[in-house]
């Protein structure tokens, strides 16, 4: 596949297993639903990746497992902003994260520029049409982009220590454990429903297991601010698969936000940052 479908794959994926989880809310609650994605994520890159704690550094393992605790804050904080505001202005509200990290010790003039596009975007999606949103919601929404900014500098480092993808599956082992206490509490038998299992392993299929492979793949033929320009274009097909799947409507205003969150994204790629699909 060309680089660019492989980047919009990932994409695409994320983003339809995002929608397809906010259709388990009902049942398990957001907790319930992160759980059922991590450790379905979990036993499908054990099978794939088959990581060895033989030999491996504790100082090494340590970082995977804060890793995955970074991990599992930020998929609990996101999925519980799902539950109160859209997902188009979830991610786009998310993308705060990876826009500071592609920012971090710029010393440009014109990414002011991009900053301002950022906040712009962000002050017309928590008033969408002059109705505004849940500020619970918005705050777990931002929140959730601290943690996917944290991600990015995490998964770095684990990639320069860990072979493959052994890193990303032990980390994802540890969010899991993490966040089983409350998933359990929160949705109780219902993880174990015939129905819920299989919507849990699609959403960890779609949302963990195909965009990090595409992600990775396409990172060994592109240059990752090019990378990241392509990534830029994740909260409109987050409007899309909201739409598409659970029928969230995008006013203009709220289309306008997230243009101003895209292109602030994309030329904070181009200043030489890079995003990272969110796991």
């Amino acid at each position: 596949m060309p680089s660019g479908a492989l980047v919009l794959g990932a994409i695409a994926s994320v983003q339809l297993g995002a929608a397809v989880a906010t259709t388990l809310f009902a049942r398990l609650g957001p907790a319930g639903t992160v759980l059922e994605r991590l450790a379905f994520g979990s036993l499908i890159l054990l099978a794939i990746s088959r990581p060895r704690l033989r030999g491996q550094h504790p100082r090494q393992l340590a970082q995977a497992a804060i890793f995955g605790l970074v991990l599992a804050a930020m998929n609990l904080t996101f999925y519980e902003s799902l539950h109160r505001i859209p997902l188009g202005i979830a991610v786009a509200l998310e993308f705060v994260g990876p826009l500071a990290v592609a920012l971090a010790g710029s010393r440009r003039a014109l990414d002011l520029l991009w900053v301002a596009f950022a906040v712009g975007g962000i002050l017309v999606l928590t008033d969408p049409g002059g109705h505004a949103l849940d500020g619970l919601g918005v705050l777990l929404a931002l929140l959730a982009g601290c943690f996917w900014g944290a991600y990015i500098v995490l998964n770095a480092r684990l990639g320069r220590i860990f072979p493959g993808g052994s890193g990303l599956a032990l980390g994802i082992c540890v969010g899991t454990v993490a966040v089983a206490p409350l998933g359990i509490a929160e949705a109780g038998v219902q993880l174990l429903d015939g129905e819920s299992l299989l919507l849990g392993a699609a959403i960890g299929l779609l949302s963990s297991v195909i965009p990090y492979s595409f992600e990775v793949e396409a990172l060994r033929r592109i240059a990752p601010p090019v990378f990241g320009v392509l990534m830029s274009l994740e909260p409109a097909v987050a409007a899309l698969a909201g739409f598409v799947v659970v029928g969230q409507r995008i006013s203009p205003r709220v289309l306008v936000g997230i243009v101003l969150v895209i292109v602030a994204s994309a030329g904070a790629a181009r200043a030489g940052g890079d995003v990272a699909v969110a796991v």
